[in-house]
């Protein structure tokens, strides 16, 4: 055995590692989930995000040792990659496998000089394994009533605890299809199907069932949340019908699932089915295999490209302090590059901003802030970008942009989904819209606080409004822990000269926060705030954010459920808490 074939096959061996040690972490939610261990799962989160660059780290540090002078000549790379793709033809998960030959490429190389003879940016054998998806998931016929179909469900996907109480949940469920079904699915009740996939999906402090109601040639997405009681028992919480409601479960907004899937791409294509339009480097990051998410979302990006010709523009919206973010109309994806300099009176370094959003990707998102894939060194079409961008570029970002003729290379961007500014989204709203619109601002900066975070800046432009409808906060760079901060009342004055005084009479720490200026972020929307006061006033309350922090220093952990409370099941007489 050669060099070469050593150093190959020591990436190999690295990879099924990190697939064993990760899927190792991700079998044990299933008992945390039954144990209520919510720390637990939470840690687990962090722990896979973390594995994989431990993982990249250890296996760099053998090929040096193995491949020695030849690890920078990239003749060896294109011989390398060649008896990689021998190794891996056929494999189960060829397309992660070529994710983590990439990445130790890019890591040698500092993401410079990325070409296909050399790194897998395309794959010989396709962007995905053919997948037969009937072998991850179960079939129920409907052979008698509709209960007995849903409870042979529940009884097959039961957990170690008992359901607190079954056929209430059963029934509730029948109740719910009786409901949806006559407005919403026409079926034939002598042919109907349910597919499920085989294992839960378990995030936070909840574990779904996902799959489809098949009939005839028409089929309807459905999901059941599970949620845990206080008395070690379990209950379905809701059934949701359709793309849309599965699609905000498996939002970009909120953390990554850990779900028993030793192909993921079967799920990655089942679940594509279930979402026909969400982006399947989404699916794959949701699942919590976001760097081959990244890989992805690089191919379609590079399809989009070669089959479009608008131009970059500048992003609509006021522009930011920190970041200066281009788009093109046809693209549903916004890039966002950090300024050479802030606006006054932002005062940070660009490596601050760059762990703000390292933070993001380990928090707990809540729903509330959304995924971004970093690229280092991402080479465009220079065609492509209007002059108005390209001024743009080079008067704020100037270090970041190397123009090369025909390709201009970017440095370093963040790649996130498109949305539409919330202040913009406010200027043609309905009164409806308007009250909707609001009560998601509120829900979003409570449950980011719920979360641990707190915004810092939360003016209307930092926030967008998703195709459905949800509120979500996009500028992390004044981001801090909830814990962090010092919230306060507004003292009130001891005397006419200080009640008269253009300054605050009174000191003021840099962690002090005052809530009764919180109003501020609504000059020139009064008709906003209006509503916002109305629906979310509790916000402006020291007491408010103190409350929160006392319940986070107690170790609670909140729970961020993806759907309206509308849709909950009623369980009883209690009542059930919201946080959605």
């Amino acid at each position: 055995m050669d060099t070469c074939e050593r150093f190959v096959r020591t990436i190999l061996n690295g990879f099924e590692s990190f697939f064993a040690e990760y899927q190792t972490i991700t079998l044990a939610a299933r008992a945390r989930f039954e144990n209520a261990d919510w720390h637990g799962i939470r840690a687990a989160a962090t722990e896979r995000i973390d594995l994989r660059r431990a993982k990249i780290a250890q296996v760099k540090q053998y090929a040096e040792l193995i491949a020695g002078d030849a690890l920078y000549d990239l003749e060896f790379w294109r011989s390398a990659r060649g008896i990689y793709a021998e190794l891996i033809d056929g494999h189960n998960n060829f397309e992660m496998a070529e994710t983590f030959f990439n990445t130790i490429y890019c890591a040698v190389h500092s993401h410079r000089q990325i070409r296909d003879e050399y790194a897998f940016v395309f794959s010989p054998q396709g962007d995905m394994p053919p997948a037969d998806v009937s072998k991850v998931y179960r079939t129920y016929r409907k052979e008698g009533s509709w209960s007995d179909l849903w409870r042979d469900l529940l009884n097959d996907y039961a957990f170690a605890i008992p359901y607190e109480d079954l056929e209430r949940d059963v029934t509730n469920i029948c109740a719910a299809i009786d409901k949806y079904f006559p407005i919403h699915f026409e079926i034939d009740e002598s042919d109907v199907e349910l597919h499920v996939l085989e294992h839960h999906f378990f995030r936070n402090k909840g574990a779904y069932i996902v799959g489809r109601i098949v009939s005839g040639e028409k089929d309807l997405t459905f999901s059941l949340p599970i949620l845990h009681t206080e008395e070690d028992s379990v209950y379905v919480d809701t059934i949701l019908f359709g793309p849309d409601k599965l699609s905000v479960v498996f939002s970009f907004t909120r953390s990554y699932f850990q779900v028993d899937a030793s192909i993921p791409s079967q799920y990655v294509l089942f679940l594509k089915q279930l979402m026909p339009a969400k982006p399947i480097s989404e699916i794959y990051s949701s699942m919590g295999y976001n760097k081959h998410g990244k890989t992805y979302y690089y191919r379609s990006a590079y399809r989009h490209m070669t089959t479009t010709n608008d131009q970059f523009k500048i992003a609509p919206g006021i522009k930011g302090m920190v970041m200066t973010v281009f788009t093109m109309d046809s693209y549903e994806f916004v890039f966002k590059i950090i300024k050479d300099r802030f606006t006054p009176p932002k005062d940070m370094t660009r490596e601050q901003v760059m762990e703000k959003y390292a933070l993001v990707k380990r928090w707990d998102r809540a729903g509330r802030m959304a995924d971004t894939q970093e690229f280092k060194n991402l080479a465009f079409s220079r065609e492509r970008f209007s002059d108005e961008v390209l001024e743009e570029l080079m008067e704020v970002a100037p270090s970041v942009i190397e123009d090369h003729g025909k390709a201009l290379v970017i440095k370093h961007v963040y790649v996130e989904r498109r949305m539409t500014p919330l202040n913009l989204y406010l200027g043609t709203a309905t009164e409806e819209q308007i009250w909707d619109v609001m009560d998601e601002y509120g829900n979003a900066i409570k449950q980011l606080a719920a979360a641990n975070i707190f915004p810092g800046d939360m003016l209307l432009k930092n926030f967008g409004v998703t195709r459905h409808g949800r509120v979500v906060f996009y500028d992390y760079d004044e981001i801090v822990p909830l814990t962090e901060c010092n919230f306060r009342k507004i003292p009130e004055p001891r005397n006419e000269a200080e009640e008269m005084a253009s300054k605050p009479w009174y000191t003021v720490a840099p962690n002090d926060i005052f809530p009764e200026e919180f109003s501020l972020f609504f000059s020139g929307n009064q008709k906003a705030r209006k509503v916002f006061d109305q629906l979310h006033s509790d916000i402006y309350e020291a007491s408010f954010w103190q409350g929160l922090q006392e319940r986070i220093h107690s170790g609670h952990l909140e729970d961020f459920i993806p759907y309206r409370r509308e849709l909950r099941f009623k369980r009883g007489p209690e009542s059930l808490s919201d946080t959605a």
